[in-house]
């Protein structure tokens, strides 16, 4: 399901189109044993549950991944060769090395796994690889690669930023972290302060659905294809030492800490009480196509997911409260929100300050805008690289926390009016407007809405964030040097592509 109408109920009477699907679903029995009401709850609700902090968010995939049964489908952004997105590939061979149908869809831009390793993984019967766009990183030599920075610019820039975790067609996860350390609160310098959500029901079918699109769409490609050339080169021994390292990796304690391993193994004792926190609604998965558009507008066009959250923000009546980590407001967003604010809407951003930011790019279109979004009447939030929230983040990690890793905002989240919830991949700047493909949970909830309220409220407070105001802002946290660095950035024509 993907063209919903211009407001909230539509979008709830197009979910329950789907309820005869739900229904005749045959669920798995991982979900039926930990749920017995489930069958009945998803046959016109979808289960909702929020994933603030990163250890909760792993351990959900780490449990889903070890206890599918036939299929599993994800789709990334970002997958590191760091400690979790090695562990993460070794869940994943270890679940098709039991007979569970794994593919994985990855953009080419941010992969780090090597050639090798991709083909190595992909040789499994029950896994196959596919890279989203590859002309800069997989397949691609460096020529071919200067070529393409030149002559396919929208194309070089237009990038899967999708982010989906599918179990047996029954459970599914979305949000902003990709696989990598810093999105689970596990890397020693930087981490992000992010935000996933867990589905069962009907919402899992348009995941499925968009996932299924993209895997079979012309953007796709085998590694085999990519890396014929190396691929010729594979044994079978290989292939078998690859699985070898890998499950050696993960049986390493100094890899996989210990406290992990037992929070997983305590994991399904307490997925009856994740189900029974869980918010049940009618939910819309909100999604674009392969490519996001045509293209025919260059480095513009927008997309289905924007004009979804486009037509949600201008029918807010009372309130809208954003959290996104960059923030460059696409054309005519500046004026839709002096617009918003004249009728009488309180429109408050979290976002991050300079000090915070892993984006000087982007924070030097913001930075361009800042004072027109003040003037606007819009409220600005800006999150500090130490903020007091880090110590719940990392309550579990006292070793991590005396390394004194910075934070930042990661998450992409917003609430409409006390009720209208989104929680997905979209930032709110031009390259999430028109260019990257993203994803997000739609849903009309009075609880949802008072949960991501108070964590949003919880990071804007004095002692997380900064209140920026025309005669205040926090750059002077920073060197000079950073801040140099956003005068230069500003001088440069990068804000369609931020």
């Amino acid at each position: 399901m993907r063209r919903y109408g211009s407001n909230l109920a539509a979008l709830a009477l197009a979910m329950l189109a789907l309820c005869t699907h739900a229904a005749a679903q045959t669920l798995p029995a991982w979900l039926t044993t930990n749920c017995p009401e489930c069958a009945e709850r998803m046959a016109d609700k979808t289960g909702v549950y929020i994933l603030e902090k990163g250890e909760e968010s792993l351990l959900g995939r780490a449990w889903l991944t070890q206890n599918a049964t036939q299929t599993i489908d994800v789709q990334y952004f970002i997958w590191s060769s760091d400690n979790i997105g090695t562990l993460a590939a070794e869940q994943l061979l270890s679940a098709a090395e039991r007979g569970v149908r794994v593919r994985v869809l990855v953009d080419d831009t941010l992969i780090d796994a090597q050639d090798k390793t991709l083909l190595l993984l992909s040789a499994h019967p029950n896994a196959n690889i596919r890279i989203y766009n590859p002309n800069l990183r997989v397949g691609v030599n460096f020529w071919e690669r200067m070529g393409n920075a030149f002559t396919k610019f929208r194309d070089v820039n237009q990038r899967m930023h999708d982010k989906t975790a599918i179990f047996d067609n029954a459970a599914g996860i979305t949000g902003g972290r990709n696989m990598a350390d810093e999105y689970f609160d596990f890397d020693h310098e930087y981490n992000f302060r992010d935000r996933d959500v867990l589905l069962l029901g009907p919402a899992v079918a348009d995941m499925t659905e968009n996932f299924e699109e993209f895997w079979n769409s012309a953007f796709a490609h085998p590694v085999e294809l990519l890396l014929e050339d190396i691929g010729r080169e594979i044994t079978a021994m290989d292939v078998e030492k690859k699985s070898r390292e890998l499950h050696a990796y993960a049986s390493d304690p100094k890899n996989f800490k210990p406290q992990i391993r037992d929070a997983i193994t305590l994991a399904p004792g307490k997925f009856p009480a994740i189900v029974r926190a869980m918010s049940w609604e009618d939910v819309a998965f909100i999604s674009d196509i392969p490519g996001k558009n045509s293209g025919e507008h260059g480095l513009g066009g927008g997309g289905e997911s924007t004009q979804q959250l486009i037509d949600a923000v201008k029918n807010a009546k009372s309130s809208i409260l954003i959290q996104s980590p960059y923030l460059v407001m696409p054309e005519g967003g500046i004026e839709l929100f002096d617009e918003l604010v004249g009728r009488g809407v309180r429109i408050r951003i979290s976002t991050n300050s300079l000090a915070s930011t892993d984006n000087i790019q982007a924070f030097s279109g913001y930075h361009g805008q800042r004072k027109a979004l003040l003037k606007a009447g819009v409220e600005l939030y800006e999150f500090k690289a130490y903020p007091a929230i880090r110590d719940e983040l990392i309550e579990r990690f006292p070793d991590l926390a005396v390394r004194n890793p910075v934070f930042a905002i990661h998450a992409k989240s917003m609430v409409i009016d006390d009720r209208t919830v989104f929680i997905g991949t979209f930032n709110l700047d031009p390259r999430s407007a028109n260019l990257n493909t993203e994803v997000g949970m739609l849903a009309d909830s009075v609880e949802l809405a008072r949960q991501l309220t108070t964590s949003i409220e919880h990071d804007i407070d004095p002692a997380n964030s900064w209140q920026t105001t025309l005669e205040f802002n926090p750059d002077m946290a920073v060197s000079r040097l950073k801040r140099l660095r956003v005068w230069l950035n500003r001088a440069l024509p990068l804000e369609p592509v931020l």
